[in-house]
C-alpha cells in the first residue's frame, strides 16, 4: 500500500504521513521505506510503498480510530491478489483487456488526484491568511455559494444588525480562522473599527478535505463538516 493511499484513509495530509513514516523508519519501527516516483505535468512525486505491517503501524501511529479501516483495506487487497492463471487463450485475452482497462483507470485518477494532493501540501506548508472571497477562488467555489456552505455548517455568522461576518469560537480556536481589526478614517475626520473574518491556510486545508464529494468542480469540491 502507498503511503498516498494511507493518507487518503486516515484523511490526513500526505506529506506529515511521510514525515510519520521517515521517523518511524529510523527508529527501526517499521522497515525500509521504498520510494515509488512518477511524473505528472513535467513535476516528480515520491510516495512510500508499505507492506501490511507497517502500513498497520503507521495509520496506528497517526490515527487508531482508523486502524479498522486499514484492515479492511488491505483484505480487499488480498481478496484481489488470489490469481488464477488462463488456460484457454479466449480467458488470457480476457485477463489482458480487463489489466488493461484497470491500468487506464488508475491513470486517469492519478491524472486528477496528484495535482489535488500536492496543492493542498503546498497550502498547508504555506504562511499567511485570505479573505473569504479569494479563499473560494483557491477552492474553485463561487464566492456566494462558498460563503453560504460556511454559514449553513458553522464556520461563520452574522450578528443582528451586522452585514460582517464572524468565525465561530472552534473554529478560531482551532485556528481554521483569523479576526482582521482595521481603523478607517471617515470623511468627517471620525474613525470607525471593521472587522473582517480570515481564513487561514489552516483552514483552507481542512476546507480542501471536507469541500470535494459535492463534485463543484473546482480544486477541491465540497462535502459537509
Amino acid at each position: 500500500m502507498t503511503s498516498r493511499e494511507i493518507a487518503d484513509l486516515v484523511g490526513k495530509q500526505h506529506s506529515n504521513i511521510k514525515i510519520s513514516a521517515d521517523r518511524l523508519s529510523e527508529k527501526g519501527v517499521v522497515g525500509t521505506l521504498a520510494v515509488q516516483e512518477f511524473t505528472h505535468n513535467g513535476n516528480k512525486y515520491t510516495e512510500y510503498l508499505l507492506n501490511k505491517r507497517d502500513s498497520l503501524i503507521l495509520v496506528a501511529q497517526n490515527c487508531p480510530e482508523f486502524t479498522a479501516r486499514i484492515v479492511d483495506r488491505w483484505q480487499e487487497l488480498e481478496s484481489k491478489s488470489s490469481f488464477q492463471i488462463p488456460t484457454t487463450l479466449s480467458a488470457a485475452l480476457r485477463l489482458a483487456a480487463d489489466q488493461a482497462d484497470t491500468i487506464e483507470a488508475q491513470q486517469a485518477k492519478l491524472a486528477i488526484t496528484t495535482p489535488k494532493a500536492e496543492a493542498l501540501d503546498r497550502i498547508t506548508l504555506s504562511d499567511g491568511s485570505m479573505c473569504l472571497t479569494n479563499a473560494a477562488k483557491v477552492l474553485g467555489m463561487p464566492p456566494k455559494k462558498f460563503i453560504d456552505w460556511m454559514q449553513q455548517h458553522e464556520w461563520i455568522y452574522r450578528r443582528a444588525g451586522s452585514s460582517k461576518h464572524i468565525g465561530y469560537q472552534s473554529r478560531v480556536q482551532a485556528g481554521y480562522l483569523d479576526h482582521k481589526v482595521t481603523t478607517v478614517s471617515r470623511t468627517d475626520g471620525t474613525e470607525k473599527t471593521v472587522e473582517q473574518v480570515l481564513v487561514t491556510t489552516k483552514g483552507l486545508a481542512k476546507l480542501a478535505q471536507v469541500v470535494g464529494a459535492g463534485g463543484q468542480g473546482g480544486l477541491f469540491g465540497m462535502e459537509a463538516a
